[in-house]
């Protein structure tokens, strides 16, 4: 499949709407997500070897948010426990739509089922894994304790939440240089000025980040030992929570 150059925001925009994974958005996502999450490759590929590592027998792996499935082809390729599923959920149309054509190009033995609903309103159970790679993030604020909650009491003993988030800081001095960095790291790859504002007043509504100790607290409050940082890149993090 041929990777669309992502020109969404390259011209003035008359008018300012709030950003929508539509299918405009489905056609240039691969190079959207590259070129503006720093160390997007690497998380997803580290985010499938720790899920080899904590997928329990006969239990679900539920990919929330799942996007066109890159979260859940990771899973896919490197998951050995025997009668594992993979759940991949998301509430846009356009991309199970799209994602669904990816995975059945996909010859790797574990079951897949693909869901197109809020994943608010599911019923997470017999998990051993959940993942949600920057998806809460898109959640209203009030929504996320209960989200958080219905997934740890999804969770077997031993399971997992993997969380990965764009951060906000409490440091006036800190947010500064981390919005700096990842708008640098954006005009590195191709996006002008006018696209990095652009996209970013279209954000503003509804991609709402929190702090990494607001998300650590959330996860200890619902019930989890612990939970730690394992990858940060600029504004950029993923942790991973234990049951």
């Amino acid at each position: 499949m041929i990777k669309k150059a992502d020109t969404i925001f390259a011209s003035p925009l008359e008018q300012m709407v709030d950003f929508r994974f539509d299918e405009r958005v489905v056609d240039v996502f691969p190079d959207m997500i590259q070129r503006s999450v720093p160390g997007y490759g690497t998380l997803i590929s580290n985010i499938g070897i720790l899920a080899a590592r904590y997928a329990q027998q006969h239990s679900n792996c539920y990919d929330l948010g799942s996007s066109l499935g890159a979260i859940t082809l990771s899973m896919r390729q490197r998951i050995k426990a025997e009668e594992c599923q993979i759940v991949a959920v998301d509430n846009s149309p356009a991309m199970i739509e799209r994602a669904e054509k990816i995975i059945a190009a996909d010859n790797n033995r574990v079951p897949v089922e693909m869901r197109c609903e809020d994943i608010n309103q599911i019923v997470i159970e017999n998990a051993s894994v959940v993942v949600m790679n920057f998806t809460l993030q898109f959640i209203a604020p009030a929504l996320r304790d209960a989200l958080i909650q219905k997934i740890y009491q999804g969770l077997k003993p031993g399971g997992v939440v993997i969380l990965s988030e764009k951060l906000a800081f409490d440091s006036h001095q800190q947010q500064t240089f981390f919005t700096d960095a990842h708008h640098d790291f954006k005009r590195a790859n191709g996006y002008s000025d006018l696209e990095i504002s652009q996209k970013r007043s279209a954000l503003e509504n509804v991609l709402i980040p929190e702090t990494l100790t607001a998300h650590q607290q959330r996860l200890s409050n619902a019930g989890f030992n612990r939970s730690e940082c394992w990858f940060q890149c600029f504004n950029f993090a993923s942790l991973i929570a234990f049951k």
